[in-house]
């Protein structure tokens, strides 16, 4: 199978929380849980910096 990406994030975006999984070449698979608040998503912003990840899919639970 050819790697299309070589390091991407899933993200579950919620009401309340977004959970996060990484993945990559060269790197564990790695799932956290963010709250939607802007310090929260702060956070994950430089959680996805520091793994490299350069592409990133995301799902809507709801209607926003």
């Amino acid at each position: 199978m050819d790697i299309i990406v070589e390091r991407g994030a899933g993200l579950d975006v919620h009401k309340k929380i977004v959970v996060a999984c990484v993945m990559g070449t060269g790197m564990k698979k790695e799932i956290r849980t963010y709250s939607t608040m802007t310090n929260d998503l702060f956070r994950l912003k430089a959680w996805l910096q520091e793994h490299g990840i350069t592409q990133v899919a995301m799902e809507s639970t709801g209607v926003y």
